[in-house]
């Protein structure tokens, strides 16, 4: 039985994947702690708190796996600092407490184009954070670069509604992708054998959800 962590559980792929690992009859336990109150679940501890970090703080049982889908965007963030804080220094903290209560195993969602060394600073700031979770050392790492994600948001992305139907038309790993897809691939992700660290784009995402539904 496995027991897991998951950070970013009220974003569009976090409440997919919090869903599933509910489901999952092989997740015996779920530390999930968030700014606002989840749903109650008798499998899922959810301490609160407006800070993020401090509802992390709260953790003390161990885990085995970390799962986080923390993410926003600059505008949503509301500067280039907070949007930092969301996207690396949160994400990078999260890994720390799951390594701090014994998680070897890390899957973290980040972005098509990440690169430390992109002109781009929404890019850049994902691709330092993947840089920052692989010097940590996991045993396990994944680390998931969809592209557009498709699905229902409590607060519409203006960009996202103007280019949807451009990136539907697009191939390979540029093709927008289901957030249920990316939240499926991460669960089945995390129960195969790999080991060391793995990139996943779109089509692998894809990919992978698919073979478990035809399981």
């Amino acid at each position: 039985m496995s027991r897991v962590m998951i950070v970013g559980a009220t974003g569009l792929v976090g409440r997919e994947l919090l869903q599933l690992l509910i489901e999952d009859e092989r997740v015996e336990h779920i530390a999930a702690p968030t700014r606002r109150p989840l749903p109650e679940s008798p499998k899922v501890f959810n301490p609160c708190d407006p800070q993020l970090s401090d509802a992390m703080a709260a953790l003390s049982d161990p885990v085995d796996t970390v799962f986080c889908c923390l993410g926003t965007t600059r505008s949503e963030a509301g500067s280039k600092n907070a949007f930092v804080l969301a996207d690396y220094t949160l994400v990078v903290d999260s890994a720390l407490v799951g390594r701090r209560l014994g998680a070897t195993q890390m899957l973290v969602v980040s972005s098509m184009g990440a690169s430390a060394h992109s002109l781009f600073f929404y890019n850049r700031v994902k691709g330092e954070m993947e840089q920052a979770l692989i010097a940590q050392d996991w045993p396990r790492l994944t680390i998931a670069r969809p592209s557009m994600l498709l699905g229902h948001r409590e607060k519409r992305r203006l960009n996202e509604s103007l280019f949807a139907p451009l990136f539907r038309l697009l191939p390979g790993r540029w093709h927008a992708i289901k957030a249920r897809d990316v939240a499926t691939a991460l669960r089945d992700t995390a129960f195969s054998a790999y080991q060391g660290v793995q990139i996943l784009h779109s089509g692998k995402l894809r990919a992978i959800s698919r073979t478990y539904e035809s399981e």
